[in-house]
């Protein structure tokens, strides 16, 4: 295979103490590379701004003066670390490229494993997937849900691997695919998994953060895991039905003892205590399904609506 135009997207959102340092080392891995000959000297950075209210936005326009392998785009308003990933996937196929590769901007992700990821590329991937070596970095916390989440979704028919991330480098095959996807809600990591085109997983280790704090707190991680399980399984459907099913095949069964009851040993019913647990318990049951159904309902508002996933402010190319 021919050497290819290589892009790497790095969304940003409140990164102004971080973000120069990680272009310069971005740089000198296209110049490796390229002296390498393993990518064209074509090759650039695409930075998108997701409406951040610091300098991010003035510093990428000094790095795009004085270099112009640096691009970007900004957003009018902060859409959210998804919709930044896509529209940098977006940006990059107009632009023009053979491959990209997606990497956080606090450069966590070790950035050397860029070069794998090419070797990978270069030998028939049109997927290569970063796989996180470990959790040493996340708090118990963060460890736990992480693991919840991989497995729910593995349980409910994604098949994505653990410790797997947005760190990945996918084709111009991939992004030509991805234009056939029209829903405003993608699951990156759900929609590259279930592609079925060959994809090889390169494991990475984790860095200490450079500078900066990370964006991710418990509600966006939650908000994207909701939107992975709405957007690639009907088992949580499922599950209600049937528990539904169970739930009034019970009541049933409790109403005919109930009848026998009275009608043989002329018996009342009593337990008022068991009667109120019984009607907490299923009362909180029906609102936990009602819950659920409402999530996909608010996933088909959401998309029948149509909006457009991000609205661009500034690009520069």
């Amino acid at each position: 295979m021919d050497k290819p135009t290589l892009a790497i997207i790095v969304p940003c959102y409140n990164e102004e103490l971080c973000i120069q340092h990680t272009c310069h080392i971005l740089l000198d891995l296209l110049d490796s590379l390229i002296d390498k000959n393993k990518i064209k000297n074509d090759s650039f950075i695409y930075l998108v701004d997701d409406g951040s209210v610091d300098n991010t936005w003035k510093i990428i326009e000094e790095l795009h003066k004085e270099n112009k392998r640096i691009k970007a785009l900004k957003f009018v308003r902060n859409f959210g670390n998804q919709k930044a990933l896509i529209a940098g996937l977006e940006g990059v196929r107009n632009i023009g490229c053979d491959c990209t590769v997606s990497i956080d901007a606090d450069l966590q992700q070790d950035e050397n494993v860029i070069e794998k990821f090419v070797d990978e590329y270069l030998k028939g991937a049109d997927i290569v997937s970063g796989i996180r070596n470990n959790r040493k970095t996340d708090s118990f916390f963060k460890k736990v849900t992480a693991l919840m989440f991989y497995k729910t979704m593995n349980i409910l028919g994604a098949k994505i691997p653990p410790n797997h991330s947005d760190y990945r480098l996918v084709s111009k095959r991939v992004l030509d695919i991805m234009e056939l996807y029209p829903e405003k809600y993608l699951f990156l990591r759900g929609f590259f998994n279930e592609l079925g085109l060959k994809t090889v997983y390169v494991n990475f280790g984790v860095k200490p953060r450079f500078a900066g704090k990370s964006k991710f707190n418990f509600m966006s991680l939650m908000t994207l895991a909701l939107n992975g399980i709405t957007s690639y399984s009907v088992v949580p459907l499922r599950f209600v039905a049937v528990l539904g099913f169970f739930m009034a095949f019970f009541g049933f069964v409790v109403g005919i003892e109930t009848v026998i009851e009275k009608i043989f040993w002329h018996n009342s019913p009593n337990g008022w205590a068991t009667a109120i647990i019984l009607l907490c318990v299923f009362g909180g049951i029906q609102l936990f399904c009602l819950g659920l159904i409402g999530e996909y309902v608010g996933q088909v508002f959401r998309e029948v609506k149509a909006r457009p996933r991000y609205i661009k402010d500034v690009e520069l190319k």
